[in-house]
């Protein structure tokens, strides 16, 4: 899998070729606002390259025959099988270097509890600790209302803010666990919008965030 990546990220590029599609890796961590990220993948798949990354707790909730056929689901598991020896390609380090922007949604309070204290014990917040910051990154929180409200929240959301990543805020609704509160997920068509509308504001303002490929 790290093979085929590096593959696509060393295309050869011609002037004057079309634009390629944007290519977004998603990413889900361990919230049930996981079962949504099959209708993730497609929203964004109808406009883009897709890449998807899932925790181990997150597997719990995603059923994987609900992602698109061609969105490849990576996994801790690929992290380790795909590197043998020096000189082989590192997984988290390929999926950085492909993506244009990484969009992590659901993002659970554990998880942003990670990325803030820069913590990157499995594949997906390997790849947020190598992350180069001049491409963008959204993170759509799930959690408890309680867990949203607590202190550390609003810590951790101010320390990722001061990395560049930007919000997609939760919303206020009956949540899985029976409490009725802020904490869920936005649904995955304003996630899909917020993205694709700052990408079509950015190339307007003559921002690069989709390079040109070879046709």
């Amino acid at each position: 899998m790290a093979s085929e990546l590096v593959a696509s990220e060393r295309e050869p590029m011609q002037l004057n070729a079309p634009p390629r599609r944007p290519r977004i890796l998603l990413a889900a961590s361990g919230s049930v606002a996981s079962i949504k990220f099959g209708n993730l993948c497609h929203s964004f798949s109808e406009w883009a390259e897709v890449r998807a990354v899932a925790t181990r707790a997150s597997l719990h909730f995603i059923d994987r025959a609900s992602l698109p056929k061609d969105a490849v689901l990576y996994t801790d598991d690929d992290e380790w099988s795909s590197w043998n020896k020096i000189g082989d390609s590192v997984l988290h380090i390929e999926l950085r270097r492909w993506a244009d922007i990484m969009v992590i949604a659901p993002l659970s309070a554990n998880t942003l509890g990670k990325i803030a204290g820069g913590l990157c014990d499995n594949l997906l917040t390997c790849i947020v600790r190598a992350w180069d910051y001049t491409k963008p990154l959204f993170v759509a929180p799930a959690m408890n209302t309680y867990m949203w409200n607590n202190p550390f929240t609003e810590r951790h959301l101010m320390s990722i803010d001061e990395l560049g990543i930007s919000l997609i805020p939760p919303v206020s609704k009956r949540l899985a666990c029976g409490d009725y509160g802020n904490g869920a997920m936005a649904e995955p068509s304003l996630i899909y919008s917020t993205v694709r509308l700052f990408v079509e504001s950015r190339n307007q303002q003559g921002g690069v965030i989709v390079q040109q490929i070879a046709s």
